[in-house]
């Protein structure tokens, strides 16, 4: 009987899933052939390819700083599925399993930075990214000692470079960057974050930063940045206040030997920054104005106090019996919306009876289960006309606000500018990072904050929805990617509030600055230049620039020589969709088959055992960077799992 050979090109944690998805499937059908005194089950030969240790792989390389946090709480991640799989795991266990059983018995290959952080560290703690590497490198080094009969495995330290047809023993042949060919019955992209090419206004700014003798940092996985190259003293403007900005803070001021001090007062202003001298002045700039809001503190990724009424399962799944396709803001955002709404009062209710009238909850429950078909023009009047009545001024919800904070101030400065000076936007700032703080630090019973966790559960269910087709594409290109995608993000997928709080302390010690929202950037005079037009005064100046942003998931701006040669081989396309005026549209992820997902090639037929996992999905997923959730309560929280499980089941059909 011969061998059956699988590459999977990509060691990190997808690479690793789809790895332990085969190694237990393999081992419940030779027991199964036991048992049924069956043929043999077929060997398997697993060859991983990966210039970086399996496991960990790029992102999660257990040599980074500590600084960079992982958006996620100890009791959320797991590599090990614990639901919706066709076989048992063989080995390992989820993330906060991990942390718990390290505590008391710890790894002989954990490092003392390792042992120093898991000592300190809770469930509803936000572990380091290196900690997370050590639980994927751990997991692996599990599943290897745990291999069954039959099964083989092969590391490859090195980067693909050619996935191509092998059409002299049929299957693949995976060209190594070193030379080296490796013969695939079948092959798994497990990409990840690859490198892309610059959009054409950062190639523009680039070169033209070259010119003067700027320094221009591009869109990167934040450690691989050389931030030491920022110098003391001076200003360095970064654009993008998402995730990636509050990596770029770390290693500025805390990595610089900066120190965060309590200071005993309450949340908002619970900390100080003292300086080791060694900071640059640091200038934030975003769309918003503002960074992302944190999150909650709860012992929960989702609110234990809000329940989906509106949008759940249920209504996701009498959608799709009904054969029909959603429309985002026709079908979805309607029902959202009303959970959105009824969190922000009942909590509101809850936490403050003084600011509603004892009316408020029941019109509003009858109110909420009107026009559900998102077809009646006079609800959202009925709604504010309701809310007007029996809430007091400043207590109404005004989720428009929420997303874009800096609107609601006056004009101050004349000429429509909103703020007169740079000083006064970021007092602006500071005063939404303080009142952001406060608002994550009362968890539960914030108002906000639990209207922000209806959206982020709802998100939960739209991404289960868009997986299973159930959205238009016009829908999805102009209304979830649209508006909405940015729109959840900022209020969502915020840092941990710690983050919140170490920022406010850093713009009252005058280390950090805001360029105000809508910020353009140019280069005058040589040198980079940030202005708002929503400010007046002379924009902020630097020679150096920083893009806040991880490099960009769009194949056909991808930097891999892998994705570049799949394309120009026919063995992969970029999917095409119908915008709502009947235009097509090229999108960021490859063009797939139904689950399991293979490349469509050329001509938009499956190519046989070319699987896809992960990042490049991104075109039929939605949200697909987040990691698999531990006792995940909605189905797009296994979902990675789930998908490695239909590789693997595929594979050994």
């Amino acid at each position: 009987m011969g061998v059956q050979s699988v590459v999977i090109v990509g060691a990190g944690p997808r690479g690793t899933s789809v790895m332990e998805r085969l190694l237990a499937q393999h081992a419940a059908q030779h027991a199964q052939h036991a048992i049924n005194s069956a043929a043999e089950t077929k060997k398997l030969h697993i060859h991983l390819v990966d210039p970086f240790p399996p496991g960990a792989g790029h992102v999660w390389r257990t040599e980074q700083s500590r600084l960079y946090l992982m958006n996620t709480q100890s009791f959320f991640p797991t590599l090990i599925p614990d639901q919706g799989v066709q076989a048992p795991p063989l080995a390992g266990c989820s993330f906060n399993e991990w942390r718990a059983a390290q505590q008391g018995t710890p790894w002989d290959k954990l490092s003392g930075g390792d042992k120093t952080e898991l000592a300190g560290l809770e469930a509803t703690n936000f572990p380091s990214r290196a900690l997370y590497g050590r639980y994927l490198s751990w997991c692996f080094e599990q599943l290897t000692e745990a291999m069954p009969d039959g099964v083989s495995l092969t590391i490859h330290p090195a980067e693909a470079k050619r996935v191509a047809r092998d059409h002299e023993n049929g299957g693949f042949a995976v060209v190594l960057q070193g030379g080296e060919n490796l013969h695939a019955d079948q092959v798994v992209l497990a990409l990840g974050h690859i490198d892309s090419k610059l959009s054409p206004p950062q190639k523009e700014l680039r070169d033209e930063a070259r010119t003067h003798g700027l320094h221009y940092f591009p869109p990167a996985v934040p450690n691989d940045v050389d931030w030491d190259l920022l110098p003391a003293g001076e200003t360095v403007l970064v654009r993008g206040m998402g995730l990636n900005f509050f990596d770029v803070l770390g290693q500025l001021t805390e990595g610089r030997g900066g120190v965060f001090e309590p200071t005993g007062l309450p949340a908002g202003e619970s900390l100080r920054y003292v300086a080791s001298g060694r900071e640059p002045v640091i200038v934030g700039a975003s769309r918003r104005g503002t960074p992302y809001r944190a999150k909650a503190e709860m012992d929960s990724y989702y609110p234990k106090g809000v329940t989906l009424r509106f949008l759940g399962e249920d209504a996701v799944a009498a959608i799709r019996a009904m054969g029909a396709t959603a429309g985002f803001d026709h079908d979805i955002w309607p029902l959202l919306h009303r959970d959105t709404l009824w969190a922000y009062y009942t909590t509101l209710a809850r936490t403050r009876p003084d600011a509603v009238a004892p009316e408020l909850l029941p019109e509003l429950d009858a109110l909420l289960h009107e026009g559900l078909d998102g077809g009646d023009p006079g609800w959202v009047q009925r709604l504010k006309e309701l809310v007007a009545r029996h809430v007091q001024d400043g207590h109404i919800l005004d989720l428009k606000g929420l997303a874009r904070p800096l609107a609601r101030h006056p004009l101050r400065a004349g000429e429509g500018h909103r703020f007169a000076s740079y000083a006064d936007m970021d007092a602006a700032v500071l005063e939404y990072l303080a009142g952001d703080a406060a608002a994550s630090a009362r968890g539960e019973d914030d108002p906000v904050k639990m209207a922000i966790g209806a959206l982020n559960a709802g998100r939960a269910i739209i991404k289960s929805l868009v997986s299973d087709g159930g959205i238009t594409q016009g829908s999805w290109l102009g209304e979830l990617r649209g508006w909405f995608e940015s729109f959840v993000e900022g209020l969502a997928s915020g840092p941990p509030a710690v983050r919140m709080e170490q920022l406010a302390a850093l713009v009252r010690a005058s280390v950090v600055h805001f360029a105000g929202p809508d910020p353009l950037f140019r280069i005058q005079y040589g040198l980079f230049t940030a202005g708002s037009p929503w400010v007046a005064g002379t924009p902020w100046e630097a020679r150096y620039l920083v893009e806040a942003l991880a490099p960009a998931n769009n194949i056909l701006r991808s930097d891999s020589l892998l994705m570049q040669n799949l394309l120009v081989d026919g063995l992969a396309r970029p999917r095409h969709m119908l915008a709502s005026d009947g235009e097509p549209v090229v999108t960021s992820g490859l063009d797939v088959s139904a689950p399991p997902y293979r490349t469509l090639d050329g001509v938009g037929e499956p190519v046989k055992g070319l699987y896809v996992l992960g990042l490049q999905l991104s075109s039929v997923q939605w949200g697909t960077a987040i990691a698999a959730e531990a006792s995940a309560k909605y189905r797009s929280g296994y979902r990675t799992v789930r998908d490695a499980d239909a590789i693997a089941a595929h594979i050994l059909g």
